[in-house]
């Protein structure tokens, strides 16, 4: 039923250092409490750590059960968890990011979770911490490389061995400038890893955002939805003037924004598509953003169940 249908939110709002200095990594189970608190008074049952502001793969096995006791005080579980700018083929920490990612798998069956989320896109670069919105500078690209591809296809496939042996699904988040940064190369990709527990996160609003030329979200949606085994969602206004090549681009809640949710959910559903989502937010009071797009969400799943 759509009132069962699992829709998280991301913890993308929350940032990974206290006022004071402190790394939420190190916080106690207080301060955790602290901002989950605020993520099941908007009514969320379900949440994704986002490690961004938790690393849930870098916890002890004692954090880790403050973690589990906290989420389950406040009702809450979490489906799935999320990786942000830990990319396995990283020239300078590919094989750290990878290790790091085995350790999100082997963390994730202790909470419940049975998709974890990896991607290729690494750390902001300081010209985009700069910047109001950090997509409209160029970061770091994947090179046009085969034995990079090929590397790669190696470790994703790794991953997804580990997982498929703890009984997870791996998905592969869409993010610009990567080998998961348009529809053919990322069906490519997972249609080269070639295991049944890999899909695709088509995180659309990483790519519709950008201030440039972008393939149309159907085109892209047409492409993806096949693979695709979670799903971050969110949306952004894009503005396009043809006759100086101006693109304009910013945060919208989902109903709002280019992509039109109503027929991509329908679409996705209507070819057996079962996952989770996550709702995402940028600016703004993120969290209640991504609160009005859960409540959006679950309207369109009582459509496209009727």
């Amino acid at each position: 039923m759509p009132d069962d249908w699992t829709i998280a939110a991301a913890m993308l709002p929350f940032p990974s250092v206290l006022p004071d200095g402190t790394l939420v990594q190190d916080a106690p189970a207080e301060r955790w409490h602290y901002s989950l608190s605020e993520v099941a008074a908007l009514g969320f049952r379900h949440v994704d750590p986002t490690d961004s502001w938790l690393r849930v793969g870098d916890l002890t096995a004692a954090r880790r059960k403050e973690l589990h006791d906290v989420l389950a005080g406040l009702g809450l579980t979490m489906p799935a968890i999320s990786t942000a700018r830990r990319s396995v083929i990283d020239p300078a920490h590919g094989e750290e990011n990878l290790a790091y990612c085995h350790r999100v798998l082997e963390a994730a069956p202790e909470f419940g979770a049975t998709t974890v989320s990896v991607g290729l896109f690494q750390a902001l670069t300081d010209r985009q911490r700069e910047v109001l919105w950090f997509w409209t500078v160029p970061g770091a690209s994947d090179p046009d490389d085969q034995d990079t591809w090929e590397l790669a296809v190696a470790r994703f496939r790794d991953l997804g061995r580990h997982a498929a042996d703890l009984g997870l699904n791996l998905s592969l988040e869409m993010y610009e400038d990567t080998y998961l940064g348009t529809a053919d190369s990322a069906v490519r990709l997972v249609t080269d890893i070639g295991l049944p527990n890999v899909g695709l996160n088509p995180d659309l609003g990483n790519l519709v955002r950008l201030q440039r030329p972008v393939e149309h979200w159907q085109s892209m949606l047409d492409k993806t939805l096949p693979y695709t085994n979670y799903w971050h969602v969110k949306n952004y206004y894009r503005s396009e003037d043809p006759a100086s090549g101006i693109v304009l681009t910013h945060p919208a809640p989902m109903e709002f924004g280019v992509i039109n949710y109503r027929s991509a959910i329908a679409q996705a559903i209507g070819l057996g598509y079962t996952g989770a989502f996550c709702a995402e937010h940028y600016g703004g009071d993120g969290l209640a953003v991504a609160a009005r797009n859960r409540d959006y969400l679950q309207t369109l799943l009582v459509g496209s169940s009727a």
